[in-house]
């Protein structure tokens, strides 16, 4: 997967985030908003795991090849610290 991927992703969740708000000014019912509001949900999650994979995949990798190990600390502390965020 490639970031490419993840900004697609991106651009349908802004798409249905733009669909949300008229539905909402719409006074559409709610059940309907939520369905579009976990599709959205969906969308983010998917691109944050092609986000986080493309990181491992080429960044991570790279930095674990080098010999500066404080890099590579540091590229360990950056995954858990968003490994962290992304399951609050």
């Amino acid at each position: 997967m490639k970031k490419t991927d993840a900004l697609t992703n991106f651009k349908k969740s802004k798409s249905l985030l733009e669909k949300i708000i008229k539905m909402i000014n719409d006074d559409e019912y709610c059940i309907d908003i939520m369905q579009q509001n976990l599709a959205v949900i969906g969308m983010l999650k998917s691109a944050h795991q092609i986000l986080m994979e493309n990181h491992l995949q080429h960044c991570f990798y790279s930095a674990l090849e080098s010999k500066q190990n404080k890099r590579k600390l540091e590229m360990i502390e950056e995954i858990l610290k968003v490994t962290k965020l992304s399951n609050k």
